[in-house]
């Protein structure tokens, strides 16, 4: 689908404007514009002998550009390069030429002649990933921002599932306007602009966007997402998003707390991941956190078959515990560093998944009966 002048507009100030990149330590905040380091990499990748195919911007800024009024928001700025990785070399070459590029974002007065990759690396790189398997191979390297903007290039050579859900399923190519930016300064007009084309991994662009713009849930095979897709999802009910089938539904969130636990079965492992996803998701949105947290526990204490019952007992405990936390972090409980949860099925109930908890704190016993 084409992308209209509106459109093309939202996208032209998403790569034009300048995101932070934030040193850790004595380094500076580097001023990056999007399309400038785009062209950058681009470029050493070139001269390294590594093909460019195209470049995409994907997920939910992509998401945001097509569907602008619907309440969402985007962070993370996720640029895909599709490229060739043949072997261990290509992996590395596009790691060196990110940060050699970053290199020429310092400022003029640093010396650069004595900075190495490796120390550009510990600076600026919130993490790096590399996955090299028969049917899929990428690596990702997210730049870092404080507040949760993160910079994302990603290269592609071959990656089989490329979307969670119909809302975050969305691609905007960028080499037409990208050559635009290389070709002239002038600012793009409505009578002068490129032709901008979208596309969306989830099939069907029209199906997709009605999804978008009604606020739907909607996936395929959820077991084939790494983690089931299972926070994403309790992230879009609690923005108020809907099923677009009701019916479907039950059984895809079956799915997706079976592959979760598969990708996840120790709980601290459990807990690591759902605190990295509120420190990566909900900056600036604290009061959030905790419906987040009830939704997800929802979600699990309902949909969950593939666990033994002490096991399911555990992680929902683990997850009434973080939800305690996030509440005495807003001071509306007493700070919940301290406070012991145990887990008291009462003889009265006789459904054996029924749990209640009780705050023990140095005084008479609080009673939390988490939501169903």
């Amino acid at each position: 689908s084409y992308l209209t002048w509106d459109q093309i507009k939202i996208l032209d100030q998403v790569l034009a404007e300048a995101i932070p990149i934030h040193g850790r330590g004595n380094f500076p905040t580097l001023e990056v514009k999007p399309k400038d380091i785009i062209h950058m990499v681009k470029e050493q990748l070139i001269e390294k002998q590594i093909q460019v195919r195209d470049i995409r911007l994907n997920g939910s800024t992509a998401s945001h550009i097509l569907v602008k009024h619907n309440g969402t928001s985007y962070k993370d700025l996720d640029i895909i390069f599709g490229v060739e990785l043949p072997s261990e070399l290509e992996f590395q070459v596009v790691k060196e030429a990110v940060l050699n590029c970053l290199l020429d974002f310092l400022p003029k007065c640093v010396n650069k002649q004595k900075i190495t990759a490796q120390t550009m690396k510990d600076a600026y790189v919130q993490k790096m990933v590399k996955v090299s398997t028969d049917h899929d191979r990428w690596s990702l390297i997210s730049l870092s921002n404080n507040s949760g903007k993160n910079v994302e290039l990603k290269f592609v050579s071959s990656l089989r599932r490329q979307f969670e859900f119909s809302v975050d399923s969305f691609q905007i190519i960028l080499d037409s306007i990208l050559a635009v930016y290389r070709a002239t300064d002038r600012p793009l007009t409505q009578d002068c602009h490129p032709t901008v084309i979208a596309e969306s991994m989830y099939g069907d662009f029209n199906q997709a966007m009605d999804h978008l713009k009604y606020k739907l849930i909607s996936t395929r095979n959820p077991e084939e997402i790494r983690g089931g897709g299972l926070l994403k999802y309790s992230n879009l009910l609690v923005r108020d998003f809907k099923p677009a089938d009701e019916a479907e539904i039950k059984s895809l969130e079956r799915y997706m707390c079976s592959r979760f636990f598969i990708d996840f079965p120790d709980v601290a492992e459990q807990q690591r991941k759902i605190e990295s996803y509120l420190r990566n998701h909900f900056i600036g949105e604290e009061k959030s956190k905790y419906d987040y947290l009830m939704t997800l526990r929802g979600v699990v204490n309902k949909s969950t078959v593939c666990l033994m019952g002490h096991e399911r007992r555990q992680t929902l405990n683990m997850i009434t515990i973080l939800a305690l936390k996030v509440l005495g972090e807003q001071n509306i409980i007493p700070n919940a560093a301290n406070v012991t949860c145990y887990y008291q099925p009462a003889p009265y109930i006789s459904d054996r998944n029924f749990s209640n908890y009780y705050i023990a704190h140095g005084h008479p016993p609080v009673f939390y009966q988490p939501y169903p």
